[in-house]
């Protein structure tokens, strides 16, 4: 009988880097939920309020830094995880051009810490590491980029990435090639790369919801400068329903999914800054924007991802379109503004029985 994610998981030892961030803390969520026994390595929450400490979760939280490689390497040892999801990185691109030398050493150096470490552990069987849609070369095309595409990145963020998903690569292909999987060792390894990911308990400064919301907060008016930038929107639920179904692979021991993977919304969730904040105010009429334009730093334009590799591989597709993923964003952020609440459990069993809902019906129509 196929097992199902719910029961992968079941008492599964589990590492988060990044526990503390924004997709950590829901990914983070989602596990105890499943009755995973969860372990975050983080720094401490940089936002307050912080998503992932208004969750209140009860399972072992390590405030610790990722490029420190003796402590990663000692828990790592100590606490013989059987998959890890790395998400700790220093994730702002305009926070990169103030500080290069933090992005790389986190998101790079950290990749590196990380991948040592699992070279000395007899535990770890599975790693999905989270990298960035920015990690492509972009050269602004219409065509949307699959995995085979080159990598690059202008800013020093996207360069970070790209250098993580060469990391990533050169690691897998050195210490655990898949040809050798089973005899010379025994885990395998996997990246994911995902587009602009939008939901409730997100504080992260330059990042469009969270200004917008920090704003209405505060009763003022957003200032946007780049409306016309087009992105793959989507919400932070779908893009970890990935990241789990990949790391469920990896536990099944399926070398054919130790790769690269995007994930990312359907068409209609590439949409311009503009019509995101549009819609966004048919559910919040107190948002109030204004584009004022700014030149001092180079941001991509337009940028799609391919994910058909995942779609017809994985079976992985969207639950909640670009419509539905702005509408559960704002209705957790008017909840925990205006009535105090701190939904998020409530929406991801929402998600998830809508997740299986939709399955079931795809199921009978290909019959």
């Amino acid at each position: 009988m196929k097992s199902t994610t719910e029961q992968i998981y079941k008492n599964k030892k589990v590492l988060i880097t990044g526990h503390t961030g924004f997709k950590g803390s829901w990914l983070s969520l989602w596990l105890c939920q499943m009755g995973s026994e969860v372990v975050g390595y983080a720094l401490a929450p940089d936002t307050s309020p912080g998503h992932y400490e208004l969750l209140g979760l009860d399972h072992q939280s390590i405030i610790a830094d990722i490029r420190d490689a003796d402590k990663l390497h000692k828990i790592i040892r100590q606490e013989g995880p059987e998959i890890i999801f790395h998400l700790a990185a220093q994730p702002i691109v305009r926070k990169s051009y103030h500080n290069p030398t933090e992005t790389f050493s986190t998101n790079v150096m950290g990749t590196v810490n990380l991948l040592n470490a699992c070279r000395q552990s007899s535990s770890v069987r599975a790693v999905v590491v989270v990298t960035s849609d920015k990690c492509y070369e972009n050269q602004q095309r219409q065509q949307s980029y699959c995995e085979t595409d080159s990598l690059g990145g202008h800013d020093p963020y996207s360069a970070s990435k790209g250098c993580a998903e060469i990391v990533t690569s050169s690691y897998r292909d050195s210490f655990f090639p898949i040809h050798k999987y089973g005899r010379n060792h025994t885990t395998l390894i996997a990246s994911a790369r995902a587009g602009n990911v939008i939901g409730g308990g997100d504080w992260a400064q330059d990042r469009l919801i969270p200004d917008v919301v920090q704003a209405v907060s505060e009763n003022r008016t957003v200032f946007i400068r780049n409306p016309n930038a087009t992105r793959p929107w989507q919400h932070v639920l779908d893009c970890l329903s990935g990241y789990l179904m990949l790391g469920q692979k990896l536990l099944e021991q399926k070398t054919e999914f130790a790769q690269a993977w995007n994930f990312g919304p359907g068409e209609n969730g590439n949409l311009k800054v503009e019509v995101v904040l549009r819609r966004l105010q048919q559910h919040w009429s107190n948002i109030i924007y204004q584009f004022v334009p700014e030149h001092n730093f180079h941001e991509d334009g337009l940028l799609q991802l391919d994910c058909s590799k995942a779609n017809k591989q994985l079976g992985w597709t969207t639950t909640w379109d670009i419509d539905k993923a702005l509408e559960m964003t704002v209705e957790w952020y008017r909840h925990f503004y205006e009535h105090q609440e701190v939904i998020s459990q409530k929406q991801l069993m929402q998600y998830i029985q809508t997740s299986k809902t939709k399955r079931t019906e795809l199921q009978s129509v290909a019959l």
